[in-house]
């Protein structure tokens, strides 16, 4: 068995085992996050079983169709709303509008190379205005309604999809595959859907790794090198003066607290969640990096990427107690391990 179907089988079976995970612990906690990465797992999962059927009996129309509307379409976009559930009490919801914005931009950008996509790209653009001023303002009052809107804009962009993903013929009439390395692309789906699935996918991709790596930031030892303040109240050129200042601020905050964050990890007096979403964020840029290579034509590292991706992000939410206090089988009470206990939180 060649490793085209190899990998993505077994990505397929780690992304369903991963999905009826989350379930079980969702069912148990009743935590948002946790049924919406579910979703997105759960997409992963038939994106991949995909291309293992596709690559070990060949690709038929449908087959195609599902590939691209699950994995390319679907699976970025949920799990990274999931991260904006999991950080819904944050003012994480500045970065998850910025990257809806930059979508829409980018979107926007791209219309040229479809152009038998009339008007949508300016739909589009203007959907992302307002979903992305939405988020924003509803960060800035501190309402915790904000991942709300997202999965609301999510849902309604992925109906919207199914319909061109199913509905409008095939570029060409026929499956698109790399012929270098047969695995299949994007070329023959319709621009529609396409520009949808960029859409999804910068905001979703990105705030998987970007949301995993601010997580850390919260939990890891931190050394304030520069000191801002998003918090409402304050004057509005005060605030965004801080605005502009956290995009510099944060990643100096988090380079020069490395170190610390290093002997708390060896001495055993670190938050479960700061390597978890290290972890996480590795995986989620490994995963986005293969895709937007694939985008561009090369799709030499597409499966492994995938696969090393997902993995990466399997072990991260095993690692952080945050999603699986316990691990047990799941829809029974048999625990396999024991509920955990955080040595030291530093909040």
């Amino acid at each position: 068995m060649s490793l085209g179907v190899l990998l993505p089988a077994i990505g397929a079976i780690l992304a369903f085992i991963f999905a009826i995970a989350l379930l079980d612990q969702w069912r148990e906690r009743r935590h948002g996050y946790q049924l919406v990465w579910a979703v997105g797992m759960l997409f992963f999962a038939v994106g991949n079983a995909c291309e293992a059927l596709g690559g070990l009996s060949g690709w038929s129309d449908p087959l195609y169709r599902t590939w691209y509307y699950t994995g390319a379409v679907s699976t970025a976009g949920w799990l990274g709303l999931g991260t904006a559930f999991l950080l819904g009490k944050t003012r994480y919801g500045y970065a998850y509008a910025a990257l809806v914005l930059l979508g829409g931009l980018i979107v926007f950008a791209a219309r040229n190379r479809y152009p038998d996509v009339g008007s949508l790209p300016v739909l589009l653009l203007i959907a992302a205005l307002v979903v992305g001023l939405a988020i924003a303002v509803e960060t800035y009052f501190s309402n915790e309604r904000w991942p709300q809107i997202a999965a609301l804009a999510i849902i309604v962009a992925g109906v919207v999809a199914a319909y061109f993903a199913f509905a409008l013929p095939l570029v060409g009439g026929e499956v698109a595959l790399d012929p270098r390395t047969g695995v299949p692309t994007g070329d023959g789906i319709a621009g529609q859907e396409r520009l949808i699935s960029l859409l999804l996918n910068i905001p979703g991709g990105l705030s998987l790794a970007l949301g995993a790596l601010f997580s850390a930031y919260i939990f890891m030892p931190k050394k304030r090198a520069l000191d801002y303040s998003l918090d409402a109240g304050q004057k509005l050129d005060h605030f965004i003066f801080n605005v502009f200042l956290a995009i510099v601020a944060i990643p100096v905050n988090f380079i020069v607290s490395l170190p610390a964050t290093i002997v708390a990890l060896f001495t055993g007096r670190i938050h479960s969640r700061v390597p978890a979403t290290l972890l996480i964020a590795v995986g989620a840029l490994i995963t986005s990096g293969t895709d937007a290579l694939s985008r561009l034509g090369s799709t030499d590292l597409f499966q492994v990427g995938k696969f090393v991706g997902l993995l990466l992000i399997f072990l991260g939410f095993l690692v952080s107690i945050e999603v699986f206090r316990e691990i047990r089988i799941p829809f029974t009470g048999r625990v396999l391990r024991g509920a955990r206990t955080e040595r030291s939180a530093t909040l």
